[in-house]
């Protein structure tokens, strides 16, 4: 009896161990998980689930100073492979009159246009100004709330926090099927089906991808 009892111990201590961490990781990527796990079925079937997508167009001209000092500014762009941010002018008149950031993105410059891409999650954007005439144009594109959550689910145009989410979820997940399984291993003595059951979760997939994906 005396031997038994410092294996329990190990065994308890383990154990308890393993389920705390096995808590602690699922309540970190619970919500997480819902919305992988619905998004993952709803893009599954993207092909059944209708989406009208919504079209904003704004048209306008700005003013003759403004075009001049853009005209000035695009050797320097041009020096940079084309590659430049809006000025803040451009930037101003663009976020008073239409209400849109365009802070944090490189624009492309030509010698008869800016172009500017403004994709983003569940829709997209673009803003074209002619340095000729100083007209300048902005379409939005939304595709709706359904489209933004699996825009989340690919990090689609999610920017570096959400792709830090989704790291910090994918580490939580792990941890949480790692010592889910190991609690399985602790618990399969009286479990008989858990061996057979695990191996089913690895068997099916593969099978699947085998035969039916070519």
């Amino acid at each position: 009896m005396t031997a038994t009892r410092p294996d329990n111990r190990r065994r308890s201590y383990w154990l308890k161990t393993l389920h705390e961490w096995h808590w602690v990781s699922s309540a970190i990527c619970l919500i997480g998980m819902i919305l992988f796990s619905v998004t993952g079925f709803t893009l599954n079937h993207a092909g059944q689930i209708e989406a009208k997508p919504a079209i904003t167009k704004l048209n306008g001209t700005i003013d003759e100073p403004l075009r001049a000092r853009l005209e000035q500014q695009l050797p320097a762009a041009k020096a940079q492979k084309g590659k430049a941010p809006l000025p803040s002018g451009l930037q101003g008149w663009v976020r008073k009159n239409w209400d849109v950031d365009t802070s944090g993105r490189d624009a492309e410059w030509s010698d008869d246009e800016i172009y500017l891409s403004l994709p983003r999650p569940g829709g997209d954007a673009w803003l074209r100004l002619s340095l000729a005439d100083g007209e300048i144009e902005y379409e939005r594109t939304d595709r709706g709330w359904l489209s933004y959550l699996n825009d989340l689910h690919k990090g689609r145009n999610t920017g570096a926090a959400w792709s830090w989410f989704i790291d910090i979820f994918a580490g939580a997940a792990l941890v949480f099927s790692v010592t889910g399984l190991f609690i399985l291993k602790m618990h399969a003595g009286n479990r008989p089906f858990t061996w057979p059951m695990v191996g089913m979760g690895l068997v099916v997939p593969v099978l699947l991808a085998l035969l039916f994906i070519h």
